[in-house]
């Protein structure tokens, strides 16, 4: 039986080896996909997988039947205690699992306010561009913020960094319509579903982030959930109050996470 992978590392797929230990190559990123792992407890894992493997497919990766392979031994090494934020990725010669620790999880979000433009390539994919927007962060940090939103260049809000932005409208929850070019969020396609099934309205609109000021804000992903932005860094928009935020994050870390196949 495969036991779970304990330390933090890279490991390259095969067929015929498995998971292995590799050094960390700097290979570009073709797809990435990751997600926090709480004590053996995952948000929506099989919808990682499919977005994997559809990623996968538009770059003429492995076919899926080896995808799936590779997942059942990812998800069989992954650890059943502590926190860890693994990544699967593909890049031009592997399959890989990345193990790591994650970071320290946060409940708020603090913003920049002024919008950036996008550098991604493949807005719609996840990994290419993972390099970029990491820069577009450590900007924000800069500024004194932990993200940096992007938008179009009419100024219509799309996402942030590493985020999903969404918003409250009164009792409507909002978000940038999916003719943008936005990636589609596991996390969002969670907090959608909840909505429709407590008869919460959902309305995709096209907003600045000047007329995001004094509304209740969300920047939501797999790694913290859904966090509230409490400040806007620099500008002259102001954070509306928080109020809808604890219950559905007590939702989200509570219940919507389900527990990993036993070994």
């Amino acid at each position: 039986m495969t036991q779970p992978a304990v330390a933090e590392g890279v490991f390259a797929w095969s067929p015929v080896a498995g998971l292995r230990p590799v050094a960390d190559a700097d290979e570009p990123l073709l797809v990435a996909d990751s997600w926090l792992v709480r004590d053996g407890r995952v948000r929506a894992l099989d919808r990682h997988r499919d977005r994997f493997v559809r990623s996968c497919a538009e770059c003429e990766g492995p076919p899926e039947y080896r995808l799936l392979e590779f997942w059942r031994a990812m998800t069989a090494a992954l650890p059943r205690t502590g926190t860890w934020f693994p990544r699967v990725e593909l890049t031009p010669h592997h399959v890989r699992l990345r193990l790591r620790p994650a970071p320290p999880l946060g409940t708020t979000v603090e913003v920049w306010a002024a919008g950036q433009p996008d550098p991604r390539t493949v807005p719609r994919r996840k990994g290419p561009d993972l390099g970029a927007l990491a820069r577009l962060r450590a900007r924000a940090a800069e500024a004194g913020a932990q993200e940096a939103v992007l938008v179009t260049p009419s100024g219509v809000v799309l996402e942030a960094a590493t985020t999903t932005v969404l918003w409250w409208e009164d009792d409507t929850l909002c978000l940038p319509p999916p003719r943008l070019p936005v990636l589609p969020g596991v996390t969002l396609a969670l907090i959608q579903e909840r909505a429709g099934h407590t008869g919460i309205r959902v309305a995709h609109h096209e907003r600045t982030l000047a007329e995001l000021t004094d509304r209740e804000v969300w920047l939501v992903n797999a790694l913290h959930g859904i966090r509230p932005v409490t400040r806007w860094v620099g500008g002259p928009i102001e954070a509306g109050t928080a109020a809808r935020a604890p219950g559905w994050q007590k939702w989200l870390d509570e219940e919507a996470p389900t527990p990993l196949a036993p070994l």
